[in-house]
């Protein structure tokens, strides 16, 4: 299977579709000798200044810089004053928005991430997405990173296909305090555990 980094086009599109079209892609992480890849099993979409659970709602800003920005670009972030989240910025330059890698399933790497992850058991590693940050080593100094290309040792590429059947969609999660619609609207992705990629 290719390792080529998945172009702009993949992300240049409406963000619930890029958020369900991830399901089952390869993120791949890279430095040093160490060489990590994860399917992601779930993602959640945040779309615009009118998404009131979205970064983007307090319009551009030095944090949400990224998101306003080209597709296909990193926007990792720091939140509760201890946890990174990665996230793919999506549509077009200028129109904020992003999908949330929430989860993957490690697929490379288990050595370096059972030690690094040391006393957590593997089917908890990467089930969050603030985990998956500390397993595969992500960081702030990767926001705007490209992930249309290698160079930078983090990027997605092609994986498995999961079948409409095995998606589940549901509420974005962690955002209670979010008005409606915006709280309950179904913009969470996840590929079902019976699905085995």
């Amino acid at each position: 299977m290719s390792d080529q980094a998945l172009p702009v086009e993949f992300y240049d599109r409406n963000t619930l579709d890029v958020a369900r079209s991830l399901l089952g892609m390869r993120l791949i992480r890279k430095f040093d000798s160490i060489r990590l890849v994860g399917i992601i099993t779930e993602t959640e979409a945040y779309r615009g200044e009118e998404d009131l659970a979205c970064h983007a709602r307090a319009g551009l800003t030095p944090r949400t810089r990224v998101m306003f920005g080209r597709a296909g670009h990193a926007y990792v972030y720091f939140t509760y004053g201890m946890h990174w989240l990665l996230n793919v910025v999506t549509e077009r330059e200028g129109f904020p928005a992003a999908v949330l890698i929430r989860a993957v399933r490690v697929v490379e790497g288990e050595a370096w991430i059972r030690e690094r992850r040391k006393g957590v058991p593997p089917k908890n590693w990467t089930d969050g997405p603030a985990k998956l940050c500390r397993a595969f080593e992500i960081d702030g100094k990767l926001n705007g990173a490209d992930l249309t290309v290698t160079e930078n040792g983090l990027w997605i590429a092609r994986g498995q296909d999961i079948p409409e059947e095995y998606i589940e969609r549901t509420a974005r999660i962690g955002i209670d305090s979010v008005p409606e619609p915006w709280r309950s609207i179904p913009w969470r992705f996840r590929a079902r555990d019976e699905f085995m990629v």
